[in-house]
């Protein structure tokens, strides 16, 4: 059966909660909410006001994870715990939300991946385990190493612990951080790395996660590149489903599908990173449809 996949071409604060309300979910207990919090120095990630309407109505927790290393260009500094800590604070965060940097002290919580075509198991933050559901709002743009970032990313990297992100870029062969750059899988193993890791996280939330990316700021580069590209494309808009697959597989047939002079500038990033085969592999796992109903609001 195809899932459903809700869409609105107005991109408001207003509107993620409408499109969240279609769901006809109702997230159970303590809610946490995945965001992409942007390195320091980016200038397109989506800021805390943005998203505040959403995350006040599940009355949710903004969860992170350190990252493996700085960012691309040497600048990051969310890779050490205190300074992320200052740098969510700095971005506005912690001033209007509870955060949760679930993996600023270990160890990490390791789940085991059923029928994984690279890692056997994925290591997450170990905080991740005090909630009951999981929100997942992404910022829908391209990525220097995953060609695109969406919903699985987010499942993914997004929750990993800094080890976790190091096994996921080295496709199972390390978890050292300090070797995640130098040893990075060939790139279809890293997809399939990453579909790995994300069905752990939607396994442990099953049926108690929903998940809504919103086709913004539509830059190559990554919220974790410090500066990043200027987006390419105009907005698109706000996808909505109970299905991380459907709702990565919709933005990108979006992006096709678009006459926007800067398509082929940010497809080209998508396809030499064969970003698409996450969402292959995602679907070959079983706990998702690259098939889906698109309903606009």
């Amino acid at each position: 059966m195809a899932s459903k996949v809700y869409f609105s071409r107005d991109i408001s604060p207003e509107r993620v909660v409408e499109l969240y309300r279609k769901l006809g979910v109702s997230l159970p207990g303590k809610v946490a909410v995945k965001v992409h919090s942007g390195e320091k120095g980016n200038q397109n990630f989506l800021r805390p006001e943005f998203w505040r309407p959403m995350v006040e109505a599940v009355d949710g927790t903004i969860v992170e994870c350190n990252t493996a290393y700085g960012d691309f260009y040497g600048n990051g500094v969310r890779d050490r715990t205190p300074e992320h800590w200052k740098l969510l604070e700095y971005h506005g965060w912690s001033k209007l939300f509870s955060v949760d940097l679930m993996d600023a002290e270990g160890p990490d919580l390791e789940w085991t991946v059923e029928h994984g075509k690279v890692l056997q198991s994925n290591l997450v933050g170990k905080n991740l385990a005090n909630y009951d559901s999981l929100l997942v709002l992404a910022h829908f743009k391209g990525h220097p190493m995953g060609g695109y970032g969406g919903a699985l990313k987010q499942l993914s990297i997004g929750c990993a612990s800094r080890a976790g992100k190091a096994r996921i870029h080295s496709g199972g062969t390390s978890d050292d951080h300090l070797k995640a750059w130098n040893v990075h899988a060939e790139q279809d193993r890293f997809c399939e790395a990453m579909a790995d890791a994300a069905s752990t996280v939607v396994r442990h939330f099953a049926g108690k996660s929903a998940f809504v990316n919103v086709m913004k700021n539509l830059s190559v580069d990554c919220d974790c590149c410090s500066p990043a590209e200027d987006p390419c494309m105009a907005d698109i808009g706000i996808l909505a489903s109970l299905d991380p697959v459907a709702v990565d597989q919709a933005c990108i047939d979006l992006i096709y599908a678009s006459n926007d002079p800067g398509r082929a500038h940010f497809l080209e990033r998508v396809e030499s990173r064969h970003g698409v085969h996450t969402i292959e592999a995602a679907a070959e796992l079983g706990f998702g449809s690259r098939e889906y109903e698109l309903i606009e609001v």
